[in-house]
């Protein structure tokens, strides 16, 4: 007897099925959740109030550049000193210029708004050159994540720019095109340093894909463009730049800390908890290396690339002194693809992924939100370090450029 074939309503679920779950239909539901992603951006823009927060700071920094100051100590903003790279000062600058000197608060978000959608489109990208995540996770980034819509729209921090340029740069080093890659990456560390926690898994993927010379040379490019941009701060006061714009023993304030909530405050603010953070930052990386990294096929694909930077940046952040609320753009696209390279199981890895989204929409921070964020942080960590689930390798050449 012939097989019955299936109904109209056997077909829809089928391809509602192959939508959520096959890989390869990724690209298709991401242009959806993109048009989505745009038009729920204008409502949270038109709808919701905008919360004043560090824009007016950032518009007063760069307008003391602007205004012909070029010693970095100088240049403050209402919360303070300006402490950020000179990508920063000259992409705001920018930003500056086309919202009225920053006055137009309605612009300004739309334009942050359009960030969104193009960040989300090279998330998209990556995931679906990787296949790192099912397709359902994509409506997890846009129905899930009110505190991302937040940062972007509502805030407008120069965290998601750092990672919008970071983004960019990883597609680009996908394809194992390390000069444009080098160069894009070494811009995203100019808007904010927090990129630099990425920074340990490129050396690796270079060394491992392009010799130590290259490895040299491609450093020596990320170097070059950081010199040129801060040139003009370097011949006004050299020490005050590099002190302000790359100052890794600045305290937080522990009233905004996300992740460490449960301590006390005086051992939150300890030398002593500060550098043993910084020990198990070196001794997870180095645990990384001797039980993933270097155990990967040569060459590596670009879901194994993809799976060392956002480890690498992942283990930073799970060992970070404080995060702030705007942190969470860090990783929050990229949580997903770790949790599903290692071997906990999807029920576990969705439950993971949704307490660490309740953590980060408590506010103020709890001390169960932050004892609970730090627990997801150590389940991902060893998980990590174990070993990974089997996938299918997907080569790629190396375009050099």
């Amino acid at each position: 007897m012939k097989s019955k074939e299936p109904g109209l309503a056997g077909r829809l679920v089928t391809f509602i099925r192959n939508l959520l779950f096959d890989p390869s239909l990724l690209t298709f539901l991401g242009f959806g959740c993109i048009l989505v992603e745009t038009v729920l951006n204008v409502v949270i823009v038109e709808k919701v109030k905008y919360t004043e927060i560090d824009w007016m700071a950032y518009m007063s920094e760069v307008e003391g550049f602007l205004n012909g100051t070029h010693d970095y100590t100088q240049l403050k903003g209402g919360t303070g000193p300006l402490v950020y790279p000179a990508g920063f000062v000259y992409f705001f600058s920018g930003l500056y210029y086309l919202t009225d000197k920053g006055q137009n608060i309605r612009l300004a978000q739309y334009i942050f708004g359009f960030f969104y959608a193009l960040f989300y489109g090279l998330v998209v990208s990556v995931m679906a050159r990787t296949k790192a995540v099912p397709p359902f996770i994509l409506l997890f980034f846009t129905f899930a994540s009110y505190r991302i819509h937040s940062i972007f729209a509502l805030r407008l921090f120069n965290d998601p720019v750092a990672m919008l340029f970071l983004y960019l740069s990883l597609a680009f080093l996908l394809e194992k095109r390390w000069l444009l890659g080098c160069a894009i990456f070494s811009l995203a560390v100019s808007i904010k340093m927090n990129v630099m926690l990425f920074a340990p898994g490129l050396a690796f993927i270079l060394l491992a894909e392009t010799g130590f010379l290259w490895t040299c040379f491609y450093i020596g490019i990320c170097g070059i463009i950081q010199l040129l941009l801060g040139l003009p701060f370097l011949m006004e006061n050299p020490m005050g730049y590099v002190k302000m714009s790359f100052d890794l023993s600045r305290q937080f304030f522990f009233k905004w800390t996300v992740n460490y909530r449960f301590l006390p405050e005086e051992i939150f603010h300890s030398r002593y908890f500060h550098i043993s953070l910084l020990a198990l930052h070196i001794s997870l990386l180095i645990a990384l290396f001797v039980l993933r990294w270097r155990k990967l096929p040569r060459p590596l694909t670009p879901r194994s690339i993809l799976l060392i930077l956002m480890s690498s940046n992942f283990i930073g952040i799970a060992c970070a002194r404080s995060l702030h609320y705007q942190f969470y753009v860090w990783y929050y696209h990229s949580l997903p693809a770790l949790l599903f390279s290692t071997r906990l199981p999807v029920p576990l890895v969705m439950l993971i992924l949704g307490c660490v989204e309740l953590c980060w929409n408590t506010y103020p921070s709890t001390v169960l939100s932050s004892s609970v964020l730090q627990a997801c942080h150590v389940i991902g960590a060893i998980a990590l370090l174990a070993p990974p689930r089997q996938v299918r390798p997907v080569e790629v050449k190396d375009k050099g450029c």
